[in-house]
């Protein structure tokens, strides 16, 4: 599964995925809100986390469907204009649920579209976080996953601290030990042939 201590893996795995019961489970009731028996019938379709999502697909007891956030709309949307898309609404950990995903829903072209949509956005943010480095923060920001306003804050504070240096911070300076003189190694001396 996830990272044991890492927070976000563990929110990650919260995130709600729809799956299609292949058997009965009796006791389990609760999982459906439309039951009103403390089972939940072959066929029936409910809303889990994915941690438990996952469990399930491994016993074979459910199988997975693609989540909503992966659909067709969503990739053509992406295609159009990558950068305007909310995906953070669509799902916050979309990148990490959607490479847990691909592999239990069998669907090989979301690796390519998640790999598309970063390789697009990426752009967008760099850019746009070299140009915010000493604004206040754009609207654009809440339309990020959590990896992406990572890496957006990450390229805004290098920004900063960039500029802060061309303005007169600390420069490079010779390491103190190059300012020592050396001693001619033997044979080497200028007065020698």
């Amino acid at each position: 599964m996830g990272h044991y201590y890492n927070i976000d893996d563990i929110i990650m795995e919260e995130e709600p995925i729809l799956v299609s019961f292949q058997v009965g489970a009796n006791g389990v009731g609760l999982l459906d809100p439309s039951s009103e028996t403390n089972s939940v019938e072959k066929g029936a379709k409910v809303d889990l986390p994915f941690w438990l999502a996952h469990e399930l697909f491994l016993r074979q007891a459910a199988s997975v469907n693609v989540p909503s956030c992966y659909s067709q709309k969503t990739r053509k949307e992406i295609q159009a204009d990558a950068a305007c898309v909310d995906l953070r609404s669509r799902s916050p950990y979309f990148y990490e649920l959607g490479c847990k995903v691909a592999p239990l829903v069998g669907d090989k072209t979301i690796g390519s579209f998640l790999r598309h949509a970063f390789a697009s956005r990426y752009k967008e943010a760099l850019s746009k976080a070299h140009g915010a480095a000493l604004a206040k923060p754009p609207k654009y920001l809440t339309y990020l996953t959590k990896e992406e306003s990572s890496l957006f804050e990450a390229a805004r504070t290098s920004m900063e601290a960039f500029k802060k240096w061309q303005a007169g911070g600390s420069r490079l300076e010779r390491a103190s030990i190059l300012g020592r003189k050396r001693k001619p190694a033997i044979g080497t001396h200028p007065s020698s042939p």
